[in-house]
């Protein structure tokens, strides 16, 4: 029986998750396609068992929402998952090609140094709103580090000559590095200074 590959090229069976608080988290079971069709939505924190991969093709539908405002348009990606794999794929293609590794061994990487510890919330007392530092629930740490990795490469090639799969894959590299090239990392680094000074 041969092992499974995802995208039918590269093996997925010797990466780990480092993070301890990440590892049940953060799926790394391959799949030849990945494309679940919704098939754990209705189930309770279904995104876990949802492949790493696919869930990085499912923020790249949705890059131009930030908070609740549509800051850019995402028409051409929104509903396109095939469009959406594919510059996925080609952006692990790249990413490979850079730093001589495992794709998805870099994206994992790129994931747990993005993912942030902590966040500021907004407390009221008496009419008055205050800041307060709170932990960020492993499964929030996933999403949050997804979608400023998205946003970063987003960011990079909109109304620019770059083309999306690769700011994709400059993103993936630079933050699997921690470099500050990296929105996600710089975004990250920012929360986290917040949550520090409102303690």
């Amino acid at each position: 029986m041969t092992d499974l590959k995802f995208f039918n090229r590269w093996d997925a069976g010797k990466v780990t998750v480092k993070d301890r608080g990440l590892v049940n988290y953060v799926s790394v079971e391959p799949r030849i396609m990945p494309k679940t069709g919704a098939r754990y939505t209705h189930t309770r924190f279904h995104k876990v068992s949802t492949f790493i991969v696919e869930r990085l093709a499912a923020k790249l539908m949705n890059t131009g929402h930030k908070g609740k405002k549509h800051f850019m348009s995402s028409g051409h990606n929104t509903g396109k998952k095939n469009l959406a794999l594919r510059t996925v794929e080609d952006a692990l293609a790249l990413a490979e090609k850079r730093v001589k590794d495992n794709p998805l061994a870099i994206l994992v990487r790129a994931v747990e140094n993005a993912a942030p510890r902590e966040e500021v919330i907004a407390i009221e007392y008496g009419g008055a709103r205050y800041p307060k530092a709170v932990d960020v629930s492993p499964q929030r740490r996933v999403d949050l580090a997804l979608r400023a990795i998205t946003q970063g490469a987003y960011l990079r090639s909109f109304n620019k000559k770059l083309k999306i799969a690769e700011a994709l894959a400059d993103e993936i590299v630079f933050a699997a590095q921690s470099s500050g090239k990296s929105t996600a990392i710089s975004k990250k680094r920012d929360l986290e200074r917040q949550a520090s000074s409102s303690k």
